[in-house]
């Protein structure tokens, strides 16, 4: 059966991992250079509490062309911030210039991407924003449904990510050995990678009352971040979290996506220090303890890339991780990208990534590269 002969509901399953419907794409949501696209909704396992399942929607969309024995390599693609509202979810909307060029290029080297929206973006429930957990569930439970459920897909592939997604990257390939070890991971490609850990943790009452720059991305992020709380714990009153002057922005994030709330919280000038209470971070504890990984010894090599002026999520923290997972005995070939920004780094990238993905997919050695040098 082709790809383009896919639609309709599919028997759902108790477990997670369980396709419960695709339907074609809408032609205007697609990628350049793709064959079928689809729109998918399957089960995952609640990532906030590892128990019990919830949906997840997504897509999945194929290069075009005849699929090479076997079926298509897959990508499961895990994206970055877009918010925290239903209507964000990329599956629902047109990719970003930056994303619809990437995107394409993992098609052009002839992957099929299976592209998770994660738990509670454009399903019900609330997103629990930089969540390891509900990421790598959300991403390895993608995978397992399309395996499961469409044709022409070979079960070996990358794992690949930016910003949020680079930690969703990151905590999958954590996660797969014990979670989803029936997946062919051969590697993980991840960019602007967020890091957080016991010690990382201690410096984020200074970090946090420091960031008085502007524009001050940390600023947007935090609200997204303690509404992602609010979602899972009723006991959260964000007042206590953020200054008056920060509330009628907080109120804003359960209807607008990642680019408005950013213009707006920029607009008025809004720094972190601003915003943030002295018992702020106390008080989000439990959102930097979700963001840990759940180890940085992965069993397949990792690439990480980083710009040297990255503002959204800190260089040094991004070169910590790379230390710090090297030290854990991961393969890590990591690359700094020099005078380039969080969203710059996405497609500088690309080539070296290429190199890298081709090695482990023909299971060929990669050497670490723990501390990159700028180029």
């Amino acid at each position: 059966m082709a790809a383009g002969d896919l639609s309709g509901p599919v028997q759902a399953g108790p477990t997670p991992g369980h396709m419960t419907e695709y339907t074609p794409l809408a032609p205007a949501l697609g990628l350049p250079g793709q064959g079928a696209a689809y729109h998918i909704l399957y089960t995952s396992t609640d990532g906030v509490t590892g128990k019990g399942t919830v949906t997840v929607s997504g897509a999945v969309y194929y290069p075009s062309g005849r699929p090479p024995a076997g079926g298509w390599p897959v990508v499961a693609w895990a994206h970055g911030t877009v918010g925290n509202a239903d209507r964000c979810a990329p599956s629902v909307n047109v990719h970003t210039p930056r994303d619809t060029a990437y995107l394409s290029a993992w098609l052009k080297r002839g992957f099929a991407i299976v592209a998770t929206d994660y738990e509670g973006l454009g399903t019900p429930g609330p997103h629990p924003y930089l969540n390891a957990r509900v990421e790598a569930y959300g991403v390895l439970d993608s995978v397992r449904a399309a395996l499961g459920s469409l044709p022409n897909l070979a079960d070996r592939g990358m794992i690949v990510g930016q910003s949020q997604g680079g930690a969703g990257a990151f905590a999958s390939a954590g996660y797969a050995p014990l979670y989803a070890p029936e997946i062919n991971v051969r590697g993980t490609v991840a960019t602007g990678v967020p890091y957080m850990s016991p010690a990382v943790m201690q410096t984020l009452p200074a970090v946090a009352m420091a960031s008085t720059s502007r524009p001050d991305p940390l600023a947007t992020y935090v609200l997204l971040m303690a509404a992602g709380e609010a979602g899972i714990d009723p006991h959260f009153q964000p007042e206590d979290v953020f200054t008056p002057q920060a509330m009628p922005f907080y109120r804003m994030v359960d209807n607008t996506c990642i680019f408005q709330l950013e213009d707006a919280v920029n607009r008025a000038g809004l720094t972190t220090a601003a915003i943030l209470r002295p018992q702020a971070v106390r008080l989000l504890a439990p959102v930097f303890q979700a963001m840990m990984y759940p180890t940085l010894k992965l069993s397949r090599p990792v690439f990480i890339g980083t710009g040297s002026e990255d503002r959204d999520v800190a260089t040094a923290g991004q070169l910590l991780l790379v230390h710090d997972a090297c030290a854990a005995g991961s393969t890590v070939e990591a690359h700094l990208y020099r005078g380039l920004d969080h969203s710059q780094t996405v497609l500088a990238s690309l080539p070296d990534s290429e190199i890298f993905t081709k090695k482990v997919m023909a299971d060929q050695p990669v050497s670490s590269i723990c501390s990159p040098v700028p180029q």
